[in-house]
């Protein structure tokens, strides 16, 4: 008979709030093992009593066997000191755990089928309870305190269950065995409809009755969802829209729909196969979907002759003007599926926020925060510990690219394998000012926060100061490294040295270019060896020469970053203005182009819209340069045409512009191109001079050829300029970042040319290609420059 011994299996990766001890202890059961498992601050421990054989089969079936949604990092195995256990147990927190927190968090999951199943079974104790939940699915992330997770160190500490949820709990064969959330009508959180003032007007069921019939009234709600609250109306209202678009100040931006099934989505929006297993997804992120026929205008228009304010069978073009696509979900907790199982149409779901401001979590804050926008309130008193924002998602060329990292994904971290061990060091990542996220680096991986916004409203500065702590506390993390942009205006860059300072001696910081920290986020992601051609387009990014940059072409080597390319700067007329007001990009373009306002040609709109004192003034400007900073950006560049096109008068949200001429593309139109000028040399930095371009976009804008034509040539220019460039460095892998190609048509493109030219095109796709990523680019371009 061969010897037993007890070993300690130490097992890191997704781990936690998935049902992985409960899966251990019934396959321990299951092989008569002895011994005990539990959660601890680096993911699960088992002490098991085994021989090598016993030891071999159970390590075996863990890996094959284990739950959907979990995955193995490492397995440590080591021998530990004999007990003689005499049964397996899931061990509580009855000891203090040295160990460093190093277990991932897992994001919150949307509703599994078996409690949907629940919820609408009238014969089932959770029959219409909005809060049901298992050990696959429900909150996570926007409840967990601190790790290891486990029930006292969420937001459900509060609630003690009930008998029968404590036996379920207890149970190894039941579904929530161990289900930290755990849950019912009895025992767990509950549903309430307040109005403006906090008076409660109905409970449970009669306040889900209620909010329906006060969204088909058209009324505006606040709901408290998952990890923050929602503004719902109904997504075929125009009024309600027209009302929510007036009092949350966001005119044209596009609002996210969640609607009851995917049915109903393949009516309105093309859903290819992938897109469809990703809405269905247990992350059930915003998916953004190309329109049916631009929604069949013709017919909607039609049918609103007989009520102008709801039509029974589209959605509102008020959700999405002039846009191509639409932000689709799913319902992905229980209350949704309530809801919408009810109102059996589309809803408008957008953040509950004010503009530029982090989403409500708390409804006290929000009957205060919110009160201007909504018109009643549905709400429960399962607090959420932090705000997580729904993820937006696109498919590219057959594969997910996230665009905001949110719900579902976050803080999923982000495996470096080539993490220094030599130089453990602990590294804070700051990001951005724009679409900011926060990160932190230790033990070969990258854990970034969720969404946080633009810092610019000290609401948001507050929820970015929040999450480093609370991120730092989960981790007990202590920075000897914090890394940020290099813009000496930046908020985060200003609250990096003012971080350092706390603590003493101070902490060093690092300052990384902002193009550079977009390239180096798609490195890390893929892994990718050097040498490399690193392309970065976006809207802003502080430079070296301390100019605006945002059209830049670096190669990268082991031994050296040298930026070969970028776009013949131009001035933003007015600085910031012109962002907002981009007819002086416009104007600035021409003044470049043909020397001199008077030098345009005839007809053009745009000089026909200012007065000749105006013109006067503007030359004035640019001739003495007057508030002009100089820029290389493309997505500037974008803004630019899209208003000689007249396409475009003010900015109301960022890449509006591009968006606007992204959708004037067509795959049907001839795949020209425009000339542009550029000659390769060594050593220093080429610049592609554009002008030649925005010449020619004028005589076949005054020759009135179609807008659609125009456009594609233009971003199909874009591509071979990418190509030509692409030729001339002794690399295959071409790295392409930054916000500009957030843009479905100029990416794909993209990667299609350079396929078809035999490179290897890399771009972000589990971290935002656009701000929302730097932070990860921060850290990278740091340990890659460590090796």
């Amino acid at each position: 008979m061969m010897a037993k011994n007890c070993y300690q299996i130490i097992i890191k990766g997704i781990v936690q709030g998935i049902g992985f001890r409960p899966f251990i202890y019934t396959l321990a059961i299951e092989l008569d093992l002895k011994g005990w498992v539990k959660n601890s601050g680096e993911g699960v421990v088992i002490e098991v009593e085994l021989t090598t054989v016993e030891l071999d089969i159970f390590i075996t079936r863990i890996k094959a066997e284990k739950p959907l949604q979990s995955e193995i990092y490492s397995l440590e195995i080591k021998l530990s000191n004999w007990v003689g256990y005499q049964q397996f147990t899931i061990k509580n927190l009855d000891t203090i755990d040295n160990r460093r927190k190093t277990a991932i968090v897992l994001p919150d999951l949307s509703t599994c089928q078996e409690c949907l199943e629940e919820i609408f079974n009238s014969q089932n104790r959770r029959y219409c309870y909005p809060f049901t939940n298992c050990t696959n699915c429900g909150p996570r992330y926007s409840i967990i305190k601190d790790l290891p997770y486990d029930r006292p160190f969420t937001t459900m500490s509060k609630f003690r269950m009930c008998k029968e949820c404590e036996e379920e709990y207890y149970n190894p064969k039941n579904r929530r065995f161990h289900a930290q959330p755990n849950a019912c009508q009895k025992c767990g959180p509950k549903l309430e409809l307040w109005n403006k003032k906090g008076n409660i007007l109905a409970s449970f069921d009669e306040a889900i009755k209620k909010s329906c019939n006060l969204i088909i009234e058209g009324k505006i709600l606040a709901v408290k969802g998952l990890g923050g609250f929602h503004l719902i109306a109904d997504a075929r209202h125009n009024e309600a829209i027209k009302i929510l678009r007036q009092r949350k100040n966001r005119p044209h931006k596009p609002l996210a729909v969640m609607y009851p099934n995917l049915e109903k989505i393949k009516a309105d929006c093309l859903v290819s196969d992938i897109e469809k297993n990703i809405l269905l997804s247990v992350a059930s992120p915003i998916v953004l979907l190309r329109k049916v026929s631009n929604l069949n205008n013709l017919n909607q228009k039609e049918s609103f002759k007989n009520n102008p304010k709801i039509d029974n069978n589209y959605i509102s073009e008020e959700v999405a003007p002039h846009n191509n696509y639409l932000g689709v979900m799913l319902p992905y907790t229980p209350l949704h599926h309530l809801l919408l199982k009810k109102l059996n149409f589309p809803i408008i779901a957008t953040s509950g926020n004010q503009k530029n401001e982090p989403i409500c979590i708390d409804e006290i804050e929000a009957l205060d925060r919110l009160n201007c926008l909504a018109d009643y309130f549905l709400i429960h008193n399962r607090p959420i510990f932090r705000a997580v924002d729904d993820s937006i998602v696109r498919v590219i060329d057959n594969q997910m690219m996230i665009l905001r990292r949110g719900r579902g994904y976050a803080p999923l971290p982000i495996k470096l394998l080539d993490f220094p061990e030599e130089k453990p060091h602990k590294i804070l990542a700051l990001g951005g000012n724009l679409k900011n996220t926060i990160a932190i680096g230790f033990n070969q991986q990258i854990f970034t926060s969720q969404h946080i916004g633009d810092l610019d409203k000290p609401e948001t500065i507050k929820a970015y100061k929040n999450t480093i702590n609370n991120l730092s506390k989960i981790y007990e993390f202590q920075p000897d490294l914090i890394v940020c942009d290099a813009h000496p205006d930046y908020f985060s860059s200003q609250y990096a040295e003012e971080l350092s300072k706390q603590k003493k001696p101070s902490i060093p910081v690092i300052q990384i270019q902002h193009h550079l920290a977009h390239i180096f986020a798609t490195i890390a992601e893929h892994n990718l060896e050097l040498p490399l051609l690193g392309i970065a387009w976006d809207g802003t990014g502080y430079g070296f020469d301390d100019t605006i940059w945002g059209g830049e072409f670096f190669y990268i080597s082991d031994t050296e970053i040298k930026r070969i390319g970028s776009f013949l700067p131009f001035p933003l007329m007015g600085g910031s203005q012109a962002i907002l007001q981009p007819k002086r990009i416009a104007l600035a373009l021409l003044n470049l182009v043909y020397n001199n306002f008077q030098n345009i040609p005839k007809n053009l709109s745009i000089i026909d819209s200012y007065s000749s004192s105006e013109l006067k003034l503007f030359q004035t400007i640019l001739d003495k340069k007057i508030n002009t900073p100089l820029t290389s950006s493309v997505g500037r560049l974008f803004d630019g045409v899209a208003s000689l096109l007249n396409i475009i008068d003010n900015i109301t949200f960022e890449g509006q512009a591009a968006m606007n001429l992204e959708f004037l593309v067509s795959d049907f139109c001839p795949h020209k191109t425009y000339t542009f000028q550029w000659q390769h040399q060594e050593n220093i930095c080429n610049y592609i001079d554009w002008r030649s371009i925005i010449r020619e976009i004028i005589n076949d804008y005054l020759e009135k050829k179609s807008l659609s034509l125009i456009a594609t040539k233009f971003h199909l220019t874009l591509v071979e300029i990418i190509k030509q460039i692409s030729q001339t460095i002794n690399t295959k892998n071409i790295v392409l970042s930054g916000g500009c190609f957030q843009n479905k048509f100029l990416l794909e493109n993209t990667i299609q040319v350079l396929k078809q030219n035999h490179f290897n095109p890399y771009w972000s796709q589990k971290i935002p290609i656009n701000d929302g990523g730097l932070s990860i680019g921060q850290i990278a371009f740091i340990i890659r420059n460590m090796r």
